[in-house]
Formats: C-alpha cells, sequence, structure tokens
C-alpha cells in the first residue's frame, strides 16, 4: 500500500481579495480570486489556507476586509481591481489607510513589469504595506495581469528577463515575523540571502 508523504513545509494562511462592484453584485462572474488561487497554488509548496473576499469598490468595506484578514493570522493579503484612476477606485486608498509601514518597491516593480505590455500601466496605482505581520499587496485587476506582475518577464530561454514582486514576497514575510513559504523555481524563484535559506525534509 502507498503512502503519500506529509507536506514538511508550514501552513499558510493567504487573504485574496477581489474589488469589484459588479462582481460583488452577481452581474458578472469574478475572475480574480480564482485566478490569485490558481498562481498561489502553482507557485506555493506549503501547504495553503485561502480566505477569499469579493467586496464592491468601497474604501470602508475594503479597511474592514483588510483589518479583518490580517487580524485572522494571514501571512499575505493579495487584492485584485480597483487600482486605477476611475473615481471609484479606491483600494489603494484603503490600503494605505490600514498600514504599518509602506512598501513602496512592490508598486515600482508591478509598474515596470506592465510597461512592457501596455503604455497604460503608468496609470495603475498598486501598493503594498505590511500591517503587523501580515504583507498586503495590490495587484491588477485582469487574470493575465496577475501572473505576469508576480511571475515577471522571461526570455525564450526561460531566463528572467525582469523580475516579477513574488521573487522578493518569502524574504519579506521571513522579515516580519511570518511563516517561512517555499516556492516552486518552475514557477517564480524566490530569493533569500544564504543566511535566510532553510532546508525541509520532502
Amino acid at each position: 500500500m502507498s503512502t503519500v508523504a506529509a507536506n514538511p513545509y508550514p501552513s499558510v494562511k493567504i487573504g485574496i481579495v477581489s474589488v469589484s462592484d459588479r462582481a460583488s453584485a452577481g452581474v458578472y462572474v469574478d475572475k480574480g480570486l480564482p485566478a490569485l488561487q490558481e498562481w498561489l497554488s502553482r507557485a506555493l509548496r506549503n501547504p495553503l489556507q485561502f480566505e477569499p473576499r469579493l467586496i464592491p469598490d468601497e474604501q470602508a468595506a475594503i479597511q474592514a476586509a483588510l483589518i479583518e484578514l490580517v487580524d485572522a493570522d494571514c501571512a499575505l493579503v493579495l487584492t485584485t481591481g480597483g487600482t486605477g484612476p476611475a473615481l471609484r477606485d479606491v483600494t489603494p486608498e484603503a490600503t494605505l489607510a490600514v498600514a504599518h509601514k509602506e512598501m513602496p518597491g512592490f508598486g515600482e516593480q508591478m509598474r515596470q513589469v506592465s510597461l512592457h505590455f501596455v503604455p497604460t500601466a503608468i496609470l495603475s496605482r498598486q501598493v503594498a504595506v505590511i500591517r503587523d505581520k501580515t504583507l498586503i499587496i495590490n495587484l491588477p485587476g485582469q487574470p493575465k495581469s496577475i501572473a505576469e506582475t508576480l511571475e515577471g518577464l522571461r526570455d525564450a530561454n526561460g531566463k528572467s528577463v525582469v523580475p516579477g514582486i513574488f521573487a522578493a514576497v518569502p524574504y519579506c514575510i521571513d522579515l516580519i515575523g511570518g511563516p517561512y513559504l517555499e516556492a516552486d523555481e518552475a514557477v517564480c524563484k524566490a530569493w533569500r540571502p544564504k543566511t535566510a535559506v532553510r532546508t525541509f525534509s520532502v
């Protein structure tokens, strides 16, 4: 009788938030939450527990959801939607309102990746912050753009040309006291200094 080896990596709770007036009202099917869950399930080797939220473009509702997910011990919270210049796009404002520290490099790199595809990437306002021991990152609204900004760009031989933001996420979570995230290098190679690398018996 065959046995399945237990996953040696720490369990991780991740909040995923899709911000959309119409999807939250049932006008169309939300694509943000499935895209986030699918990518994270491929990218991480840890056992994952997702905390999904589908909410309208209301700053108070977004702030409440982010605080709730942090209080529920999510190590990482990813949002999608509501980061453009339209009047109803208030996800960055809500994210900054609950922040203890801002992490501007994430937003800068996301725009750098997206500019390889569309000149309108300069209109995106994604931010990343830390609240308590949780990293919160705003991502673009389209599933394709979500994957591109997380993974980065590769050439025809698979070599990284522009790093995606997720390469820095596991070490950031290390530094703020969260669980050790083990990324699958076939999807996105995470970077840590050699002194921070841990090995697990698989």
